[in-house]
């Protein structure tokens, strides 16, 4: 339609032409203008409209010039930032003009020169904050080519190592405020200033004076931990102080033992360390007045720890300073208290032996009175599910002896390999000790068992047998007597050495020691003789027997003694 258009103005102005020299025509006669005069001035007319036509078809022709160059100019353009965005060349519709095409590859690079600058403008604030975050945690930028637009997976990658840099840094961000607040704390509970340009910037009131890189979070964690340490050795300082204060107030009868020395509870670890350290210094310019009756009390307490460290005559007697009792002087109270501090520390050291060990003798305690019960008659009249109970526990309390001399012989055994010296009870090796209990108590069942034999054979009347009368009589009913049977025998074979010899369970310890301080000494050897404890027993004198070998011959032995039991009560009836 466009076509016809345009063809119907060239007709028009080919018509228009027409009629205009036409009418000059007309003119020129009216005037009456010659031919030669009407050929020159319609030749000026051709002039006009040739020049007119040239001119526009110049334009014209430079205008289709111009738009081929920019259609050039546009492609290398675009070939260009195609290259510099890492896109793919742009491909023209085919059929276009010449000016859609100069038109469409004028909008692609508007479009293109657009999205690189919003591309640069993008990456440019994305490095800022990310300078920003590296330098705050130390780590080395997203690196992006200079001089080049970065490609939308550069842009993204970038904006996710951001996000990541974010949460290491809120991570950071939240240890070292934990750090803060603990070297805060300890510094607080210690009374301690800060030392290094570390500990003050971890403290400044200023956080983003603190850089969170890796080196200086592991340098807070250490200084935490270090400020730890110093404070468990100031808690353990102050904790020395004040039992040594203790102890000087029960010494030297102090009112303070009772509670009332005054704490401040608001100081800190310091202020508490220094007080403590001027009352003990007190207390031992105050105990030099008093030596005699301190250096007593100190060998009370050296008595007491020893009980509790189940130490021997020998290991006792190893500390000599004990029986002095010419010189109190400040050396002998300071040997002592030198000793209580080595007693304290192999307590600790031996505290999970002497609480196994404890274990196993409350366990030892229950077996033994489960032996006792189980050879007393009246228990079988007992109702109410009581003996099934009592068997249980006796069954458990069996098992479990064993068991815990198993575990006490490997934890000894390591303790031993470990400290490079024995572990003692009361001087004896601890299989020798539990070997020398199970002995006594069989000599002690066996002091029993005699002691009643001895008991009912004496309580036993005594009659004369008469002659039995022949088979076949009656009407007489004489005294029966009865042929003795070998249990019988075995009663009235008992004999008072063999009840002497059973006795002799309360065994005493040698002194071996001179005169001086031997007051103390049979203090020391009064206080260890106890039932069912022997220390001068050697591991050569006990019998080599194991603990089902020691259960078997109770029960072996608690079985006879029943039917002997039962054979007396026959005789003592049909005396009676």
């Amino acid at each position: 339609m466009t076509s016809r258009k345009s063809e119907t103005l060239a007709s028009s102005l080919i018509s228009g032409i027409n009629m205009a020299m036409a009418q000059l025509v007309d003119i020129w006669d009216s005037i009456g203008i010659m031919e030669e005069q009407r050929v020159e001035r319609m030749l000026t007319v051709k002039k006009h409209i040739e020049d007119l036509l040239r001119d526009m078809i110049t334009e014209e022709e430079s205008l289709r010039h111009r738009i081929k160059s920019s259609i050039v100019i546009s492609q290398k353009q675009l070939e260009a930032i195609c290259e510099e965005m890492k896109e793919g060349p742009y491909k023209l519709e085919e059929g276009l003009t010449i000016l859609q095409t100069e038109k469409n590859l004028r909008y692609r690079l508007e479009a293109l020169q657009k999205e690189k600058n919003d591309r640069l403008r993008d990456l440019k604030a994305l490095q800022l904050e990310d300078e920003e975050l590296c330098v705050q945690l130390c780590s080395t930028p997203y690196y992006v080519p200079s001089n080049t637009v970065p490609s939308n997976e550069q842009l993204k990658a970038l904006r996710e190592h951001i996000q990541d840099l974010t949460a290491e840094r809120r991570s950071r961000l939240a240890v070292f405020t934990a750090l803060r607040k603990d070297i805060a704390l300890l510094a607080s509970e210690m009374g301690h200033d800060p030392e290094t340009s570390l500990e003050r910037e971890a403290v400044s009131d200023d956080p983003d004076v603190f850089l969170l890189t890796h080196d200086n979070i592991k340098a807070l964690q250490l200084l935490v931990g270090q400020l730890g340490v110093k404070k468990g050795s100031l808690i353990l300082t102050r904790d020395k102080l004040k039992e040594r204060a203790m102890s000087l107030w029960s010494r030297l009868d102090c009112p303070e033992k009772d509670g009332g020395f005054p704490l401040d509870t608001q100081g800190t670890l310091t202020n508490d360390i220094s007080r403590w350290q001027n009352e003990v210094d007190r207390l031992e310019e105050l105990q030099k007045a008093h030596l005699e009756d301190v250096i007593e009390k100190a060998r009370l307490e050296l008595m007491d720890m020893w009980d509790k460290c189940l130490f021997g005559p020998e290991q006792r007697e190893a500390f000599n300073c004990y029986f002095c009792d010419v010189n109190y002087t400040e050396e002998l109270l300071l040997l002592h208290d030198a000793e209580l501090v080595k007693l304290k520390e192999y307590q600790e050291k031996t505290r999970p032996l002497l609480e196994a060990l404890e274990k196993w003798e409350k366990n030892w305690v229950l077996f033994q009175d489960f032996e006792r019960k189980a050879s007393d008659p009246s228990r079988f009249s007992n109702r109410g599910g009581a003996l099934l109970k009592e068997t249980k526990e006796r069954t458990k309390v069996q098992k479990m002896l064993p068991k815990l001399e198993e575990e006490m012989k490997g934890a000894v055994d390591a303790w031993e390999k470990s400290q490079g010296s024995a572990f003692l009870v009361r001087g004896l090796k601890l299989m020798d000790y539990i070997s020398v209990q199970r002995e006594e108590y069989k000599q002690q069942k066996d002091k029993e068992k005699n002691e009643r034999m001895t008991k009912k054979t004496e309580n036993t009347p005594f009659k004369t047998p008469t002659k039995r009368p022949p088979t076949g009589a009656s009407g007489a009913t004489p005294n029966k007597t009865r042929k003795q049977t070998p249990n019988q025998t075995v009663l009235r074979s008992v004999s008072v050495s063999s009840l002497s010899s059973a006795s002799s369970t309360y065994l005493s310890v040698p002194s071996g020691k001179p005169p001086v301080g031997s007051a103390k000494k049979n203090k020391i050897e009064t206080s260890l003789r106890t039932p069912l404890q022997v220390f001068n027993c050697t591991a050569e004198q006990i019998p080599g027997i194991t603990y089902s070998d020691f259960t078997s011959e109770l029960s072996k032995k608690a079985s006879q003694e029943a039917v002997l039991n039962s054979t007396v009560l026959l005789d003592v009836e049909k005396g009676n």
